[in-house]
This record gives C-alpha cells, sequence and structure tokens, in this order.
C-alpha cells in the first residue's frame, strides 16, 4: 500500500519494486501493479487549518487540501486508525471499497469520531470473479475517493466544502504504475479550494508517464477538460490494444462525487509547454475553474510560458515553481509515508 505517490516525484508511486519489469525489450517496460492480498497499517489525522479550512493529513499539523493520496492494490486490507484534532466531530467514508457499517463514516451508525477522539476504519478490497450464480461481479480497481460524512450536517457538506476529501487508488495485478500522480478536484466553484484565480499548476518533464485523479463535489456539475492531451474512456484511460472500442477523449462532464483517473505521456506528439486545463463550462472557466500543466523539456524550462502574465480579469497568475518539486494542495506524496 502506498500514501500519496511515485518514484522519485513530486506524486505518485514510491517504489519499482512493487511492479515487474519485462527483460529484453527494446526500451524498459514500465513498472507495474504487484498482486494484492496484504493487511496494511496507516495513521491518519483530521485538523482545522490555519485558513479556516480542514484537512486530512498522515501526521499531526501537516494536514493538507486535497488529503494525502492512499493505494491499495486489490486483495489488500488496510486499517487506517484515524485521530480527530479538530474541535467538531469528523468522520472518514470511502468510495468504491467494502467495509463493514462501524466503517461506514456516518453518524446514524455511530461510526464518526469526537474531537480529541480516535477509531480504526477498517477497508476490504477484491479481485472480479464469478458468483455462485454464475454472473460477474467486477473487483474494487478504480479511481476513488473518500471524504467526511458528518462536519455540518449528517451529509458532511460543511467538511467537504472546507477541503476534507482526498484521492483513493485501489490498482489491479498488472496495471501500468505511473512517474507522477496529481490529483484535480473541482468542489463548488474551486479547484482543491483554491481561491478564484489561484488554481493550482502541476509540473511534469515531457516523456513523463503522468496519472491524474480527478474528483468532483458541491453542488455543480462541470466538464473537464486538458489541452493537447487525451485518454480513454475506461478504467485505467489506456487503450489495451488496436481493438480497444473505449472512446477516446480529452474532455469528460462530472458531477458532485464523481471520480475518475487516467494516464499519459505528458508532452506526446504536442511537446512542451503550458498546457491548460479548466471547467469547460465557460461561465465557471471565466470565474477562475482554470490552472496550467507545466509540461518542461528536460533541461527544466517551460516554451512561451510567462509566470507573471496576466489574467483576463487583471490578477497576475501563480509564478512557475521548479518543474519535479511537489507543489502544495496536489495530494503530494511524503515518500517515507507507507502503510505498513
Amino acid at each position: 500500500m502506498l500514501v500519496g505517490g511515485t518514484v522519485a516525484a513530486a506524486t505518485g508511486l514510491t517504489s519499482l519494486s512493487l511492479g515487474s519489469i519485462e527483460a529484453n525489450s527494446a526500451e524498459p517496460a514500465s513498472a507495474t501493479a504487484p498482486a494484492g492480498g496484504a493487511v496494511r497499517h496507516l495513521k491518519l489525522y483530521a485538523e482545522k487549518l490555519a485558513d479556516g479550512r480542514m484537512g486530512y493529513g498522515l501526521e499531526k499539523g501537516k494536514a493538507s487540501v486535497p488529503g494525502p493520496l492512499i493505494e491499495i492494490n486489490e486483495g489488500d486490507t488496510l486499517h487506517i486508525e484515524f485521530e480527530n484534532t479538530a474541535d467538531v466531530p469528523v468522520s472518514l467514508h470511502a468510495h468504491g471499497v467494502d467495509y463493514d457499517i462501524a466503517s461506514d463514516g456516518t453518524r446514524m451508525n455511530k461510526s464518526i469520531v469526537e474531537p480529541g477522539g480516535t477509531r480504526t476504519y477498517t477497508w476490504r478490497t477484491h479481485a472480479p470473479g464469478r458468483r455462485k450464480d454464475g454472473t460477474w461481479q467486477p473487483g474494487s480497481a478504480g479511481y476513488w475517493h473518500y471524504h467526511d460524512h458528518v462536519v455540518g450536517t449528517d451529509h458532511g457538506t460543511g467538511g467537504i466544502r472546507k477541503g476534507l476529501y482526498g484521492p483513493l487508488i485501489v490498482r489491479r495485478q498488472g496495471d501500468i504504475l505511473p512517474d507522477k500522480t496529481i490529483t484535480i478536484v473541482f468542489n463548488d466553484m474551486t479547484i482543491n479550494n483554491k481561491p478564484a484565480h489561484e488554481s493550482p499548476n502541476f509540473e511534469a518533464t515531457v516523456g513523463d508517464r503522468l496519472e491524474v485523479v480527478m474528483i468532483t463535489h458541491g453542488e455543480y456539475y462541470h466538464t473537464f477538460h486538458i489541452h493537447g492531451h487525451r485518454w480513454a474512456d475506461n478504467r485505467t484511460g489506456l487503450l489495451t490494444g488496436p481493438d480497444d472500442p473505449s472512446r477516446v477523449i480529452d474532455t469528460k462532464i462530472v458531477g458532485p462525487a464523481d471520480s475518475f483517473g487516467f494516464q499519459i505521456i505528458a508532452g506526446e506528439r504536442v511537446g512542451a509547454g503550458a498546457w491548460m486545463y479548466h471547467c469547460h463550462v465557460q461561465s465557471h472557466s471565466d470565474m477562475g475553474m482554470a490552472g496550467l500543466l507545466l509540461v518542461a523539456k528536460p533541461d527544466g524550462t517551460v516554451p512561451g510560458y510567462e509566470p507573471h502574465h496576466m489574467t483576463s480579469h487583471g490578477k497576475a497568475a501563480p509564478g512557475k515553481a521548479v518543474p519535479g518539486s511537489a507543489p502544495k494542495d496536489t495530494a503530494a506524496h511524503d515518500p517515507s509515508a507507507h502503510g505498513s
């Protein structure tokens, strides 16, 4: 189980040893996800942030919005020791995985955590297979998410609005592992709860296998679009071969609690540059729901990118970070933070 991330990168997986490399190929094969079946343990905290937001974190005083990326493999069981350091009840509710009612994270079954309290939530996963009646049971693999379900109302409306959410990836054995993973959350009219026109930028280098986890919260439907890149509209975002019927897209309609993900090769066939991502509902993008995927050349430069260019609303865009560094509020990976 991996929390938050990638190989020697700001986000993604931490160790290529978890995958497999094919030998004797013309080019090194991509690392792949191993078989599941492990029992993992993780410590997670909820806390209030100085700016009024709330977040989840792997250490006290280090909560973020979004919360840390949690990765497990089909067949794994994850025990999360959850501590609430906030002054209101908080919970942990997951999408896409299996859990008993005691790990639901709702007030109605008393699975929330009072201020200063702790609770262990257990998430299980399974591989696909046949049911006894012969029908096909899908596995747990997918791009999912977790969030609070009690702050503000019994539906967690206040907690989600304040930033209590994060990405959850369940991988299937053999899934290709990325070089870097980023998380983009459309929450009401914000991206990752950043103020309008301060939406986060993300960095990659030409040729990186970049994984995007996209989550939507709040009251509105959006259309996620990224410039210069496209993906398959299926579980992984990758085509399995020339006969794969999956539709290839660059825009996807998303509504509250939707989540999906995909992998792209940064700059493939289009090169380095400041590639925009945004909501394609025109009024939403005009109100600030847009940011940049900064794809750098191997020397670290981004052609044509002016870090302090003015937006149409007269506000300076965020400055350029060092390519490969960990941008804030992107579910960036801490290489020391693993489940055991």
